[in-house]
């Protein structure tokens, strides 16, 4: 439990230190992962859960294009606020999780769409990477669409003070067993708010229905 708690301080003063829209992953519009859940071809009913989405505004394009059972989950309060402050009266549209993803249990099979964008590559531990298998494989539906976003094999070796792993889609996809079909795969060079660029790869997968 120590470990989590030192976990949490960290991204607690990450957010309080500076605005949500001057952290390296800060996004303006979450372009590509909105294009890849609606690739999904999910209905705009169905369940998604944003795993590390804080102060993310994927929910923000999400809402605005009509999806309507949103869930994000971040282990910082700072980060959960800034969204729920930016979002206003939407954010009551949203059902918000403060909780540590190697820790938290989820319902069973209760989400259509998992997506995760630089959440996975910060759990260096394989004690770490299992629980949070464990986690979606319990909370993705069978036939559910797990997206999940590292830093690619030539992105940072590190983040925020911590360091990270990186990964190929091939590497990134075994990461998650025979349990899910691999469909493809998507690389990005994002550009910070500092002017660097940092090398992302997607992950696209299915879970299997057996």
């Amino acid at each position: 439990m120590g470990g989590a708690m030192q976990t949490k301080d960290h991204w607690e003063r990450v957010y309080a230190a500076r605005p949500a829209d001057e952290v390296s992953w800060f996004q303006q519009h979450a372009d590509r992962s909105v294009r890849l859940i609606k690739t999904t071809g999910v209905p705009l009913s169905a369940p998604i859960i944003d795993v590390g989405g804080g102060a993310s505004r994927l929910v923000d394009d999400l809402l605005q294009l009509g999806y309507s059972a949103l869930t994000v989950l971040d282990i910082s309060t700072n980060s959960l606020d800034a969204a729920k402050k930016r979002l206003g009266r939407r954010s009551s549209s949203v059902q918000w999780l403060e909780a540590d993803i190697t820790r938290v249990s989820l319902p069973l099979h209760a989400y259509a769409v998992w997506h995760d964008r630089a959440v996975f590559h910060f759990l260096t531990s394989a004690a770490d990477r299992s629980a949070y298998v464990g986690a979606v494989c319990r909370a993705l539906r069978p036939g559910g669409y797990l997206i999940v976003a590292t830093f690619a094999e030539d992105g940072p070796a590190e983040c925020s003070g911590l360091p990270v792993m990186r990964y190929s889609a091939e590497a990134l996809h075994r990461e998650f067993n025979a349990d899910f079909e691999f469909i493809g795969h998507e690389k990005e060079a994002h550009l910070t708010p500092r002017g660097t660029v940092q090398h992302f790869v997607y992950c696209y997968c299915r879970k299997r229905s057996f």
